[in-house]
């Protein structure tokens, strides 16, 4: 059987599985297997005051700039063995206590509880809420969480918690009379969250340092979370974080709004102890291990396995780019240079139960997450990284914004940008979008092929397409890198989609990139379909 990937929901609070768990933390460097996140808990006790407990975001932008002219100090606490010696199975026994929870007893319209730390989270998150200009901080006790079976409760009934490994927050989002869990921090620098009715899924982090440089890749850390107290009736909540690693430290504000789609805003300030090679702004991880292009590599029942299908990018010159994400069979780069664009977001295009047959992981549920830039963005490009992976529990994805300013010591960098976490369907767009990319053996069907030729096929949905007529005008404008376009064919098929296919011919082992786009009268009808093909991608088998 298959890792379980979705959380089930009982009592209106949400039971998440292994998959979830594993979530916060991930390797982006080859091979890695990337983890994902969440197992909740949370408590309301007396909050007791910070050394200094004014508060504001200024004050804590000028503390991290202070803190960035020193050495960084790990992460140091007396973690109780009882804590540190939590595996996996036992963790996610700990549970937090619903009615614990920070304003559970108040009629405001957000709640906060805690995650635990242990496991794979035994470094201490302090966490504060705000009120009047002062911060307070949330101290929590054994008696804050539930100790299941195996567990013993006795065994930690006098032990004085280091901290938190995280929290979450829950809003009133799918019905009045339920607070679901809407956005969770747990892990390095790692959040995730949900629009209506979606599930779990992508997670995005405050920045990714040196992802997939070949040299170690660097995790900053939301040491401290700062959540400022909402009216009754407020519709959005400020969080708050300082940011520690070796190279950096920063300063961040999110302004969550939970909706139909839920929007985070994010305002970062960052101040550099040393020089970064790679710098992610704005990073997406995500998993994809197969889709109709290479399900054929996998013995599984279901028609697809993937939180995310596809980087979707609006660049600033109006252009629209869907890029169709792959397992590849080494661990693959892209890269899109450019000036800032509109948006780019990591997009789950599938959103019927037929399209996965997954009944426990739900994948159809999975939001797409959008990143719109803001202040401070400047020409760079945007970076996809492709892990190989075997199983759905590995985050194999990530995409980010690197800045093609160097980051060196000394420097500040301040950024603003929104995420928006839902179904697709808010970009407006008036293009044709490309629903399926499916692959295989090139050349004519029923005939074997020994040339290395390669078919793709392309079916594109929507736009003016489903009302123009068979033999319409329409012109592939298609380009290919590192090999050579054999055949093509171009047909209006049922219910007005369109679908383009054509046989590659591979000049050698490297890469090959392909880019399609359709148009009439030299104006695009079609988004414009990239793919990377790495010949050997099709031959493994699990």
């Amino acid at each position: 059987m298959h890792d379980k990937t979705s959380g089930n929901r009982k009592n209106g609070e949400l039971t998440l599985s292994r998959r979830s768990i594993i979530g916060g933390l991930s390797g982006a460097f080859a091979g890695a297997a990337m983890l994902r996140r969440a197992q909740a808990q949370d408590a309301a006790t007396e909050p007791k005051p910070a050394e200094a407990n004014g508060f504001s975001f200024e004050s804590l932008t000028a503390r991290m700039r202070e803190a960035a002219t020193r050495d960084y100090e790990p992460a140091s606490a007396d973690v109780p063995e009882q804590i540190r010696n939590l595996g996996y199975e036992q963790y996610k026994q700990v549970a937090f206590r619903p009615d614990r929870a920070v304003w559970g007893d108040t009629d405001l319209p957000f709640r906060i509880q805690a995650f635990h730390m242990g496991w794979l989270f035994n470094e201490p998150v302090k966490l504060f809420v705000v009120e009047n200009g002062a911060a307070n901080e949330l101290t929590f006790t054994p008696a804050d969480f539930e100790y299941r079976p195996p567990l013993n409760p006795a065994d930690f009934e006098n032990l004085t918690l280091p901290g938190v490994a995280g929290f979450r927050l829950h809003f009133p989002l799918n019905r009045p009379d339920i607070f679901d869990e809407v956005i969770a921090f747990q892990g390095a620098s790692y959040f995730r969250a949900v629009g209506y009715r979606n599930a779990y899924g992508i997670s995005a982090r405050g920045l990714a340092v040196n992802t997939a440089t070949g040299r170690e890749e660097e995790f900053p850390r939301f040491t401290e979370f700062y959540i400022e107290k909402p009216a009754p009736g407020a519709r959005s909540i400020m969080v708050y974080a300082a940011m520690e690693s070796r190279s950096l430290t920063g300063a961040y504000a999110f302004r969550i709004v939970p909706g139909s789609d839920t929007v985070t805003e994010v305002a970062a300030n960052l101040f550099f102890r040393s020089d970064v090679d790679r710098l992610g702004v704005a990073p997406m991880t995500s998993m994809f291990l197969f889709g109709e292009n290479n399900s054929a590599v996998f013995d599984d029942y279901r028609e697809r396995v993937h939180d995310s299908e596809g980087l979707r990018i609006v660049k600033s010159s109006g252009e629209e780019v869907w890029r169709h994400l792959n397992n590849p069979h080494v661990l693959a780069n892209s890269f899109f240079g450019m000036d800032p664009p509109v948006s780019f977001a990591l997009n789950q295009r599938h959103r019927d139960f037929d399209d996965y047959q997954d009944a426990e992981a739900h994948y159809e549920k999975r939001p797409s997450l959008r990143v719109e830039p803001g202040q401070g963005w400047d020409k760079g490009h945007i970076q996809l990284v492709e892990i190989p992976a075997d199983a759905d529990h590995m985050d194999n994805i990530v995409a980010f914004w690197t800045p093609a300013d160097p980051v060196t010591a000394g420097s500040e960098l301040s950024l603003g940008y929104k995420l928006v976490w839902g179904t697709p369907g808010s970009e407006n767009s008036t293009l044709a979008r490309a629903m399926a990319t499916r692959t295989g053996v090139g050349g004519p069907s029923g005939v074997r092929n020994d040339d290395g030729l390669r078919k793709f096929v392309i079916d594109y949905v929507g736009g003016v397409l489903p009302g123009l007529p068979p033999d319409a005008a329409i012109t592939p404008d298609t380009y290919v890198g590192g090999g050579e376009l054999k055949a093509s064919s171009l047909h209006r098929i049922k219910d007005g989609i369109w679908r383009f296919a054509f046989d590659i011919q591979p000049a050698g082992d490297g890469p090959v990139e392909l880019s399609v786009r359709l148009e009439m009268a030299g104006r695009p009808v079609t988004e414009t379909w990239l793919y990377q093909w790495r010949p050997g991608d099709e031959s493994r088998r699990f």
